[in-house]
């Protein structure tokens, strides 16, 4: 029981910051959105997932620090010049 509170409050940071790029996602993001879809409906970003996604995936899956720096790096990346294509978290 303490160790399920313990692990719920050391992932709390993690969850909160993924929400808030989920929130990102329905509300402001051109892939994500209601109204991105209606303008961009084959999608805007160039990357496979998109940044938002990677981003939230990474948070997921390696911590709030490690997550964060990895979700600025794929954000750097992706410029006019970047080729786009697959990219997951690992």
């Amino acid at each position: 029981m303490i160790k399920e509170i313990l692990r719920f409050i050391w992932h709390l940071p993690r969850r909160m910051v993924a929400g808030f790029v989920y929130g990102y996602q329905k509300i402001l993001s051109p892939d994500h959105s209601a109204w991105g879809k209606s303008f961009f409906p084959q999608g805007y970003c160039k990357y496979h997932p998109t940044c938002s996604e990677y981003t939230r995936l990474a948070l997921k899956k390696n911590g709030l620090i490690v997550g964060t720096f990895k979700g600025i790096w794929r954000i750097l990346r992706c410029n006019p010049w970047s080729h786009g294509g697959e990219d997951w978290p690992n």
